[in-house]
């Protein structure tokens, strides 16, 4: 979550009740007074249309999140508890595409806390929708915890907000390396709340997860009742896998084999053809990576602390002990610190439907379902008994231990130190334990080392190296170049505006140089350090697998100096972009082949609690945004794959490590798949070629 605060903007205009589930907030029309709206680092104005008035917004590039707030007249708030959304429409006027951000406020929100925020990605003049899906604060008295998702009516988790009494809305930009404009319009809230969970239901809420693992009170099309219902499923599915075999144009490995002939090293390699980057299969037939994340992982949710909330839990049986297990390392989260007992009930319900080889029957299931919906690739994160038949073109993960830079900072944790001797060494031990397996293996695609590292703004790992210790091999690089260019100390202080009394002092220091004055060296030692990561990574893997593709560490927040070091030393650069689309992406990488880690949408019609990070109103709008993002992604002429993350839904009663509980997977929990979806990759993958090629 992002944290903004801006000048309240004063804005004088009548608001609808919320007697209805469709309130105007602002169309910007009748009377409004543009010159009272201000903000931080934008200045508005009236966009006049034949058909009205909008408001148009030119941000700078100065603050972190420049925009504007709109608010309800003084001393009034809305009152949106009847509505399943806030939406505005959004035009983008500037030159490139780039993401609007709508952030709903409770009193006392800081962009953390007491708010909720959701966004839309605008290609250059083109107008969407950008909607905020409302959570419900509730007076239930149910208390729920461990999740990042909540059922309707006892929503007491993230983003959670009292909808009866918005104070406002801030619209803004994340982030932005130049300026934008764009214009609004149409602000209102729409759909229809969720019913609120009835006094009845409350008294007997507990349990609310039956033995499946799915949420006893609610039905939906699809939803499990019995065990036989659950082994009944496999025969109906089987018949419907017969009907769809696959693409008849893909090659074994699910190349274009109707396409034409280029070189065949025995290897997928990357080649620039006709103007757009592509993968080539082994067979030097052009491949795009068609894929899905975590095929047959297992997520597990917490069971301490929860055990009244499952219903005939399967974790007590003998034969689902496999399935059961403690853990003492979470840090995110209610458990974090804590040991606590944990349950797959995916792992479970598979070996319910398939018995004692249930991993054998899932395993095959899982290559047979992905050619069979059109998709080509065993992405990240999944089961290496999967994708070890080597029947389907996989991605490896690599993960290493190595000394972290102690001055740094991140969602997931620490930046690595690639100066320190750890850091290669555990490369080379992480890539050894491949040989034999996915090192030089055909249908390997190539390697992701690291996942979704804090990167920073562009001079952050350098600081972070002076905010070290001394013995921090990453900050003695530092002060050694600095050392090379100044010589002295004395000469050093009178650039940065220092008083540094030596060398040493500068390596005992930990506080953080004046970023202006020091600004030439901060960026010159995080070019450095950036590329020392890269290089490391990719010696690493050409060491034991010189013709599988290092496919880089999957960024998710990056800068231009980040991104331009991948560029220079992956065979691909991979980034996990959650947005509508990527037909317009481009990155600072340049003109080199890119690969999407991660993607999803999702909705809360079928008994979840949680959309994930791009949201949904139901499944078939689900499916359409699968669609349209794959297909944004094969005419983009950088991008030569994309992973949709993931296979399976997560927990409804959320993952045991970070509390994540999305309704993102092609399957449910009772590994029933989503028909809308299928029917989706089905109609994209088929013809992604031709949609690739432009035929």
């Amino acid at each position: 979550m992002r944290r903004i605060v801006l000048v309240a903007a004063v804005v004088a205009i009548v608001i609808t009740t919320a007697e209805a589930a469709n309130v105007t907030l602002f169309d910007f029309d009748k009377g409004f007074d543009f010159t009272k709206v201000t903000g931080s680092d934008a200045r508005v104005s009236e966009a006049k249309h034949a058909a009205g008035s909008a408001l148009r917004i030119n941000t700078g590039h100065a603050e972190p999140w420049p925009g504007i707030d709109l608010a309800p007249p003084a001393g009034q708030t809305w009152d949106l508890s009847a509505c399943a959304e806030v939406a505005l429409d959004v035009t983008n006027t500037s030159a490139s595409e780039f993401t609007v951000y709508c952030r709903v406020d409770n009193p006392g929100a800081d962009g953390v806390n007491n708010c909720i925020t959701g966004s839309a990605s605008v290609k250059a003049g083109e107008t969407q929708t950008l909607t905020v899906h409302l959570k419900h604060r509730s007076a239930t008295g149910i208390k729920l915890f461990g999740m990042r998702g909540y059922p309707a009516g006892t929503d007491t988790g993230e983003g959670a907000i009292d909808t009866a009494h918005v104070t406002g809305l801030v619209i803004f930009v994340a982030n932005p390396q130049k300026d934008y404009e764009f214009e609004i319009d149409n602000v209102r809230g729409q759909g229809t709340a969720e019913a609120p969970i009835s006094p009845e239901v409350a008294k007997r809420f507990f349990p609310l997860i039956d033995t499946f693992g799915q949420y006893i009170h609610r039905d939906w099309p699809g939803k499990v009742h019995s065990m036989a219902e659950l082994r009944g499923r496999v025969a109906e599915e089987d018949a419907d896998l017969s009907a769809h075999p696959g693409a008849t144009d893909w090659d074994k490995w699910g190349g274009y084999a109707k396409g034409p002939q280029l070189k065949a090293t025995g290897y997928f390699r990357v080649e620039k053809y006709e103007g757009k980057w592509w993968l080539v299969d082994p067979d030097g037939r052009l491949f795009f990576s068609n894929g899905i994340d975590c095929v047959n992982a297992q997520d597990s949710t917490p069971v301490s602390e929860r055990e009244t909330w499952f219903q005939d839990y399967p974790g007590d049986q003998a034969e689902m002990k496999e399935f059961a297990d403690e853990v003492d390392w979470v840090h995110l989260g209610y458990f974090a610190g804590k040991k606590i007992k944990i349950f797959s009930f995916a792992g479970a319900n598979r070996k319910r439907k398939f018995g004692e080889e249930w991993r054998k029957a899932s395993a095959e299931l899982a290559n047979r379902r992905l050619r069979s919906w059109g998709l080509n690739t065993i992405a990240n994160w999944s089961d290496s008994g999967t994708y070890m038949l080597r029947r389907t073109p996989y991605t490896a993960c690599v993960g290493f231990d190595s000394k972290l830079l102690e001055g740094s900072e991140g969602y997931w944790g620490k930046f690595r130190d690639p100066f320190d001797p750890s850091f290669r060494e555990g490369l080379r031990k992480a890539m050894a334990a491949q040989v034999g397996s996915s090192a030089k293996d055909p249908w390997c695609l190539g390697y992701f080392l690291d996942n979704e590292s804090s990167w920073g703004d562009e001079v952050s790992l350098a600081v972070a190296a002076l905010q070290s210790p001394a013995d921090q091999a990453a900050k003695r690089a530092f002060v050694d170049d600095l050392k090379a260019k100044y010589k002295t100390i004395e000469a050093l202080n009178a650039e940065w505006g220092t008083k540094h009394a030596s060398w040493e002092a500068l390596l005992q220091y930990r506080g953080a140089p004046d970023k202006a004055k020091a600004w030439e060296d901060l960026t010159a030692f995080y070019t450095r350090l950036a590329e020392a990561y890269f290089k490391g990574c990719r010696d690493a893997v050409k060491e034991v697998a010189p013709d599988n593709l290092y496919l880089g560490c999957r960024f998710a927040w990056v800068n231009n100096r980040a991104a331009k070091a991948g560029a220079k030393y992956c065979d691909v650069v991979s980034y996990n972009l959650y947005q509508p689309s990527v037909a317009g992406f481009t990155s600072a990488a340049g003109d080199v082949p890119i690969i999407i880690g991660e993607f999803h949408f999702g909705a809360l019609d079928r008994g979840m609690f949680h959309t994930g990070l791009v949201p949904e109103p139901n499944q078939e709008a689900r499916a359409k945004a699968y669609a349209d993002y794959v297909r944004g992604a094969l005419r983009n002429p950088v991008i030569v794959g994309c992973g949709w993350f993931q296979y399976q839904d997560e927990p409804t009663t959320g993952r045991f490590f970070d509390e994540e509980n999305y309704q993102i997977g092609f399957v449910d929990v009772c590994d029933t798949p989503y028909k809308e979806t299928i029917a989706a990759a089905r109609e994209v993958g088929y013809g992604m070629y031709e949609t690739r090629l432009g035929k």
